[in-house]
């Protein structure tokens, strides 16, 4: 790595966040975080942390991705010398079975991320549009692919198969699981944090407006909620979480509805701004007196509380369960209202610290330690970045 920064590259839906870090005491550090923010038109780039704070309108399209990047990259170069960049990270959602850490970008790689497309046709496109952006913007730059799937390869199989054909699941039909770098931080925190607790059975719930679970054991993932895409397990702010199958048979054969319809429905107009018809959005839900926004809440926060109970049969037991991401980090009424049908596991919430977002918000005699942690994939992508371009670890395609 030739120099002493690194950027990392996090695309969601409806943002790309960056974060940029130091490396040259062999460690990465972050120094400024920023985010193009894909939702106004035209697109809003914000550095929300470092030495200059502002937010600027951008004149590229949001489609236009190597657009943005190159407007992005002038507009931090006004206050960093990019000339210091050695590598840069970016979240691919989907490896597959083929990536099971991190790995550097070739056109290999390229080749194999493309094919995984098909698995992930809304979320990979956009990690692809990134990286062809940056190899064109600075085709002398290493580039390091961090995969949402990798964390979850530890899961057995009799966990990742569905009771399908054997030769559909050769095919790659099977549970993968994502917010995979969210839980590897979580776990290295929670190791920091609280040592007897991540060495036992721990239930991490990732809560943002994607939202999944995952079962870790000592650390290790066992199970999650999500399975062969980002539509699966616990309701989201806009996706519909578990669905019987039937539901879609319905829907596109007595219904006649086409694909397009029916997929545009359960990734943006179901979860909680289906139910509630008001917004995806659990703060305004939370703070509305209509009948459907309470119920919107009370079927998320039912649906996280069974999950949680499933992934324990899985563990075969439960000594923590941690709330992270945006809703669960600073919605104390929603961990509430999942705590709150977990009695029958030993969880005891302290009402004082859960309202002040406290670290642990169960209380001493609770059976199963109950604590927040904000969770930080940046570092993750950052930190395998690093590890991969200084060649002391990574993966490489099977």
């Amino acid at each position: 790595m030739t120099g002493d920064l690194l950027v990392t590259f996090n695309a969601g839906s409806s943002t790309i966040k960056i974060g940029l870090f130091e490396t040259g005491d062999g460690k990465a550090r972050r120094i400024a975080r920023g985010v193009i923010d894909l939702r106004h038109e035209p697109p809003v780039f914000r550095l929300d942390e470092g030495p200059q704070r502002f937010e600027t309108a951008l004149s590229a399209p949001a489609e236009d991705v190597r657009g943005l990047l190159g407007e992005t990259f002038g507009l931090v170069g006004e206050h960093v010398n990019l000339d210091r960049v050695g590598a840069a990270g970016i979240r691919v959602v989907h490896g597959g079975g083929v990536f099971t850490g991190p790995v550097l970008i070739d056109d290999e790689v390229v080749g194999k991320l493309d094919e995984l497309t098909l698995l992930a046709p809304l979320h990979q496109p956009q990690s692809l549009r990134i990286i062809r952006g940056l190899r064109h913007l600075r085709p002398d730059l290493p580039l390091c692919a961090s995969f949402d799937t990798a964390f979850h390869q530890s899961q057995a199989d009799v966990v990742r198969r569905f009771a399908l054909p054997r030769a559909l699941h050769d095919e790659g039909i099977r549970r993968y699981g994502f917010h995979g770098l969210s839980y590897k931080f979580i776990a290295g925190e929670l190791a920091r944090r609280a040592p007897q607790t991540a060495a036992g059975k721990v239930v991490v719930a990732h809560l943002g407006s994607g939202a999944s679970l995952c079962a870790l054991e000592s650390g290790v993932s066992r199970d999650t909620s999500m399975g062969f895409s980002t539509l699966d397990g616990i309701p989201m702010a806009t996706r519909c979480g578990a669905l019987d199958p039937g539901v879609l048979l319905h829907l596109m054969g007595q219904k006649g509805l086409p694909l397009g319809a029916v997929e545009d429905l359960l990734y943006h107009r179901s979860g909680l701004l289906g139910v509630s018809g008001i917004s995806a959005d659990s703060r305004v839900l939370l703070e509305s007196d209509d009948e459907r926004a309470r119920e919107a809440i009370e079927l998320f926060c039912f649906r996280i509380a069974g999950e949680i109970g499933r992934l324990a049969v899985t563990l075969g037991g439960i000594d923590g369960i941690v709330f992270t991401a945006g809703v669960g980090e600073n919605q104390p009424r929603i961990r509430a209202g999942v705590c709150a049908r977990l009695g029958w596991l030993g969880v005891a919430l302290d009402a004082q610290a859960n309202a002040a977002n406290a670290p642990r918000i169960s209380t001493g005699d609770s059976r199963v330690a109950v604590l927040v942690i904000p969770t930080d994939e940046e570092q993750v992508i950052a930190d395998e970045t690093l590890m991969v371009v200084t060649g002391t670890g990574g993966d490489s395609p099977s």
